[in-house]
């Protein structure tokens, strides 16, 4: 059903002359309706204050009636015998006599606090027995449910006195004891604590008051209850003070059943008559406004499409209204300029859209607040958080750093770049180049900060590494030079004094320091033409032992200096594997080379060979520390050298191991490490054998 326009012209005039007829019917009853509907309800609160007043009095009774019975009890020569008798069941058994004479639910008596010597068959719990003696309503919560007791409490003065004792009478206020009140005052009774009801009269017990709708009306005494359906009147009266721990009340219930029937009546009254005056009403704004209802309905439906979104509709309205006739000319008008205005928009929209997605970096807008209000495509990319995810968020949230201060203390002011690493949403550390800059949306909203960020965690580790690399570079290199010039300084100043011996050994260690410097170019040389892709093996059948021999003949000077000694276990039958020889010694040289330099001097490093499934397994077994297992996944990349607990070698080029790999995968085989037993480290790698290839 279509909602009635208020603000069209014939529906104001259909409203215009019912409200003129209406108004007058209105101005006549209400006034009188009112009047009455107002007495009866103040006749009702005042019978409702009324018994409210009458049941202070009765609990105040009650309670001097109380205190009045306790202060007898208490003076009573018979009581004070069997507490000097210390006689349990007499004085139970006089208490209840006393009980029952006096029609009370409870007699206790309470030596020192929350200590009960005897009480009758009502109870009460021990808290209720306390050094001041206290008068008024107790709510004893150990019973379940709970129960409320009006109580009065008396001491018992026999001198000379050691304990203190007292008398506690009380009155258990329960259903029995609404009904009692109700009768009294003619409203129905109901006890609450904590607002709950523990005791009522009204039918169905504290669960029909606790079901009930409350409605309050104007101050805080008086509120409206429905209680099985049935409307009442009700006021509170306090029975403990309003700072205790426990708030306890008493709430009287006056049945107005019969006044909301009244009310009613009087309201179907006035709404009849009022109904009649309008239908006569609107019978006249009908045929004053049919006239002019049917142009203004369509211009109204083309306003509507307008709001769909439809603009290819014309506007085309025929009225003999010339206002009318003139509004839809220029609807008609803004149409068509609506129109053109849309396609330019959607046009620009969906270029900045694809213009968003192919930008590379990620783009963020945050408020002052730091909440983000715009995540791009390349920010869904760089971080792994969706736009829907992260827009309304804290970029703190998003962009988690690792550093004491959080990611939006980090931004550099406006211009200026600056690196932060954050964790991004699959928990990976990334180096994010953060640039910012300060924005002014239209039509006066707040300024609002965007981050522009790409992720260089790449070049940040490359950048690491080659400074890494080129240190150990720096040093592999000066380490055999030192020795060389070393070496020849001493062959210039001291050759003709030199013995035959000395000269063998400085000759020596200038071919170990050729051998270093040969064996570190090779390495880099293979590195270089890896990365560039220009990497080749020429794999020919040849003898493995003829590459052992040239691997061992070349290492051996260098193992001599370190009185390391090279045991070989080959089989002896010949192994002709179809491999690159000088490719391959070079592979035998890196890993000999590594095991001497990470082994302990005057240790033996083992070479084997041994056929295996179509393929040569070589094994080159050190004394070392061993590799870690956490480390070998990373130990045949460039600019990685073994580490493990040597503290002694430090530096490495970091490529001799990737080219074994290369050298070793491009001939069709395999590399890889294990544990020595009794410790060490052996490297192995595979060749395919001659019938193979």
């Amino acid at each position: 059903m279509k909602p009635l326009d208020l603000r069209s012209l014939p529906v104001q005039l259909i409203l215009g002359s019912i409200g003129l007829v209406v108004l007058t019917a209105v101005a006549a009853g209400v006034p009188a309706i009112w009047l009455l509907y107002n007495q009866l309800e103040h006749q009702a609160w005042d019978q409702v204050e009324q018994g409210r007043r009458a049941t202070t009095a009765l609990y105040d009774t009650r309670q001097r009636e109380l205190v009045s019975l306790a202060t007898l009890t208490a003076q009573r020569p018979t009581l004070r015998e069997l507490l000097d008798q210390a006689d349990p069941t007499a004085l139970k058994t006089y208490l209840q006599t006393l009980r029952e004479g006096a029609d009370l639910d409870l007699i206790a008596v309470c030596a020192g606090q929350q200590t009960v010597i005897a009480q009758t068959n009502g109870s009460i719990s021990m808290e209720a027995c306390v050094d001041d003696f206290p008068e008024g309503v107790y709510l004893d919560s150990t019973e379940q449910p709970s129960q409320l007791w009006l109580l009065a409490s008396h001491p018992i003065f026999d001198p000379p006195i050691e304990r203190l004792e007292a008398v506690t009478v009380g009155l258990l206020l329960d259903d029995d004891f609404a009904a009692t009140l109700r009768d009294q005052t003619g409203l129905e009774h109901t006890l609450l604590a904590g607002g709950w009801p523990t005791a009522t009269s009204l039918a169905g017990g504290p669960r029909a008051r606790r079901d009930a709708r409350i409605s309050p009306v104007g101050d805080n005494a008086g509120r409206r209850l429905f209680i099985n359906n049935q409307p009442y009147y009700a006021a509170e009266i306090a029975l403990t003070d309003p700072s205790s721990d426990v708030s306890l009340q008493a709430e009287v219930a006056l049945p107005v059943e019969e006044i909301v029937i009244t009310q009613r009546q009087l309201a179907w009254v006035l709404g009849g008559s009022i109904l009649v005056v309008a239908l006569v009403g609107s019978v006249l704004g009908v045929l004053l406004a049919r006239h002019i209802s049917r142009p203004l309905a369509r211009l109204t439906r083309a306003a509507t499409t307008f709001s769909r979104g439809d603009l290819s509709r014309p506007v085309d309205v025929d009225t003999w209204v010339r206002e009318v006739a003139l509004v839809g000319s220029a609807l008609e008008t803004a149409r068509i300029d609506l129109n053109l205005t849309l396609n330019d928009l959607q046009r620009e929209k969906a270029w900045t859209d694809h213009l968003l997605a192919a930008i590379v970096e990620g783009i963020v807008t945050l408020d002052r607040r730091g909440k983000i209000m715009f995540f791009s495509s390349g920010a869904e990319r760089i971080t792994g958080w969706n736009h829907d995810e992260a827009v309304g968020r804290s970029c703190d949230d998003i962009f988690s750093s690792e550093e004491p201060n959080p990611f939006s203390s980090l931004i550099n002011p406006p211009g200026r770049r600056h690196k932060i690493t954050v964790t991004l949403r699959d928990q990976r550390q990334a180096v994010l180049a953060v640039t910012s800059a300060t924005v002014q949306p239209p039509e006066g909203s707040e300024a609002r900060l965007v981050l522009v960020f790409r992720d260089v965690s790449e070049a940040e580790a490359v950048h690491r590494l080659m400074g890494h690399f080129l240190a150990n570079i720096a040093h592999e290199f000066r380490t055999p030079l030192t020795s060389l010039a070393a070496s020849t300084e001493l062959l210039l100043d001291q050759a003709p004094d030199l013995s035959r011996e000395e000269l063998q050994e400085l000759i020596g260690s200038l071919h170990l320091g050729v051998l270093g410097l040969q064996t570190l170019i090779d390495n880099l040389l293979e590195g270089a033409s890896i990365e560039a892709g220009r990497f080749r093996v020429y794999t020919r059948p040849v003898e493995l032992k003829s590459i052992v021999a040239e691997a061992t003949r070349v290492m051996q000077p260098l193992l001599h200096k370190y009185q390391q000694q090279l045991t070989l276990t080959l089989p002896p039958e010949p192994l002709h594997v179809q491999a690159d020889p000088r490719r391959t010694t070079q592979v035998l040289i890196n890993l000999i080379s590594n095991a001497g330099k990470y082994g302990p001097d005057n240790a033996a490093i083992d070479v084997s060979a041994a056929a295996c499934e179509g393929s040569v397994r070589v094994t080159v077994a050190d004394r070392g520390p061993g590799i870690p297992a956490a480390y070998r996944q990373d130990l045949f990349r460039q600019f990685v050298h073994p580490s493990g607990d040597n503290r002694d070698v430090q530096y490495g080029a970091g490529l001799g191991l990737s080219v074994v790999k290369a050298i070793v995968e491009a001939q069709g085989g395999q590399v890889g490490v294990d544990d020595r037993p009794g410790g060490g480290t052996i490297f192995w790698f595979t060749i395919p054998l001659e019938h193979n290839a």
